[in-house]
């Protein structure tokens, strides 16, 4: 006999929203410094160095500090996280709010990834706890996957607006309030829940993942800036050695971080490949728009913050409506559609110059906002189920690694091909030229990763999740019909022998 996870209605509808505000305001803290970022370096005094850790440095504390949030939220109270990554937020961005130098700013910024990676990892866990397999789920994880969105279409024209009207402190501090308001919300209203199953801490493997992840996006933050000088170089180095000693932690550890097995299930894979593309060629491309908008199309910042939210604006309202196609596709089949949507609105952003208008550039940002929305909604659903039950804060920690990662690669990735010599034209015509063989490259990779995932196929297919049960048991234990992998065994990735619980 089961039982259902007691989880009242009302307590429910306020997991939601606390759960939805938290990445809406991390996106909104990431996206900020986009369109206000002359104004920064002005103020600031940073240099080309300065300006790059700026725009990079936030992106070096979320991808650090995700697996090991996902870790905590999963076995110490996912509750308990999200409070603590709110009022870090509140406290990070009040450091921006105050800093007088680009030293100061990025240590803010830096803080505001490692917050905010607590409230990604914490967010969708609750979700994943609240709501059982079903419809209820996925609107849920689709209004989760919409904030994503929202978020990246908000940022920019929020920091826009208000540095405009009350200066660049006023955007921090705006953000330090939300923050703590979030937090004591969330203090209030949310039930805790964590896992059941008692797990031993990996201290050597979220101190080697996090390290080596923290080299590695240093490295190609830093790298724009010139990819042969030493310090690039020995970060590079020292990156990839650290990751391949956690690859080697893992194999031994009693109760890794992230256990190896994961990598066997295609759901997981096709999860985790999907977010890497999402942040290598879409996130990597959109973030050069506003640039190449204002330099190419002579567009004020405002107005190309505008444009840009043709894409992100349409993520933000087709990621809930996801969930309609939920009993006729599956989400891996909906991260798959939508990554090669993607690819082909990248693909008709080619061609663009300094005569164009911007309308030129709108066809492009609709068909990658929807194919975004899709992907979004989708990547969240396949995240929460890709892993068993007592996981689902690393199953959301893996995923948003794996973006936060690719978008920091994309970004350099688009920078190096921008950058590259092209013929005549001035600085205008030959950043119009890189980013037009930009577009080319990251919706090729878009294409080529909506292959990819759509080859993940597990071994039974899922069945739609409006026709999954409307409870499941609570977290450690096995519903009917499931195994400890996850619903419905093969669903997650093959049935597998259960995994016994450790005293």
């Amino acid at each position: 006999m089961t039982t259902e996870p007691v989880v009242r209605p009302s307590s429910a509808r306020a997991t939601l929203w606390i759960a939805c505000a938290a990445p809406l305001l991390v996106l909104v803290a990431f996206t900020a410094p986009v369109s206000t970022i002359r104004v920064l370096t002005e103020e600031l005094g940073s240099g080309e160095s300065g300006r790059t850790w700026i725009l990079g440095s936030i992106s070096v504390g979320l991808a650090a500090s995700l697996m090991a949030a996902g870790t905590l939220a999963d076995h110490f109270g996912r509750r308990r996280l999200l409070v603590l990554g709110g009022a870090g937020l509140a406290l990070a961005s009040a450091v921006c709010a105050t800093a007088s130098d680009t030293p100061v700013f990025v240590l803010g910024r830096l803080a505001q990834g490692a917050a905010g990676a607590a409230l990604l990892a914490s967010s969708l866990g609750l979700l994943g706890h609240a709501f059982p397999p079903g419809p209820r789920r996925a609107r849920a994880t689709g209004l989760w996957g919409a904030m994503v969105g929202g978020g990246i279409a908000i940022g920019p024209v929020y920091a826009a607006v208000l540095t405009e009207a009350a200066g660049r402190p006023s955007v921090y501090w705006v953000l330090a309030v939300l923050a703590a308001v979030v937090a004591l919300w969330g203090a209030l209203s949310l039930q805790e829940s964590r896992s059941t199953v008692r797990r031993r801490f990996d201290p050597a493997g979220v101190l080697t993942l996090a390290a080596g992840i923290s080299l590695l996006v240093a490295a190609l933050t830093e790298g724009r800036s010139g990819w042969t000088r030493a310090p690039v170089v020995l970060s590079l180095a020292a990156g990839v050695l650290l990751l391949g000693c956690f690859a080697l932690v893992e194999r031994r550890a009693a109760d890794p971080v992230l256990e190896p097995a994961f990598l066997r299930r295609p759901a997981f894979v096709a999860s985790t490949t999907g977010a890497l593309v999402t942040g290598v060629a879409v996130i990597g491309l959109m973030t050069y728009v506003p640039v190449a908008a204002q330099l190419v199309l002579g567009l004020s910042p405002l107005e190309s913050a505008g444009l840009l939210a043709f894409w992100s604006g349409l993520s933000f309202l087709v990621a809930p409506q996801a969930r309609r196609f939920v009993q006729r596709v599956g989400d891996r089949q909906q991260v798959a559609a939508g990554l090669l949507v993607c690819g082909v609105g990248m693909l008709a952003l080619t061609g663009v110059t300094g005569e164009s208008s911007w309308w030129r550039l709108v066809p492009g940002l609709v068909l990658a906002g929807v194919g975004s929305g899709v992907v979004n909604a989708a990547l969240a659903s396949l995240a929460v189920r890709s892993v068993p039950p007592d996981r689902v804060s690393v199953g959301s920690a893996a995923n948003n690694t794996a973006r936060y990662l690719g978008s920091s690669l994309g970004v350099a990735m688009v920078a190096a091909v921008v950058a590259a010599p092209s013929a005549g034209g001035g600085r205008a015509g030959a950043f119009s030229t890189g980013m037009s063989w930009a577009a080319v490259v990251c919706g090729a990779l878009a294409i080529a990763g909506a292959v990819v995932v759509a080859l993940c196929r597990e071994r039974t297919a899922p069945a739609p999740e409006g026709t999954a049960p409307e409870g499941t048991a609570p977290e450690g234990t096995t519903p009917k019909g499931t195994t400890p992998e996850g619903p419905g065994g093969d669903r997650a990735g093959g049935a597998r022998p259960p995994a016994a619980r450790r005293p």
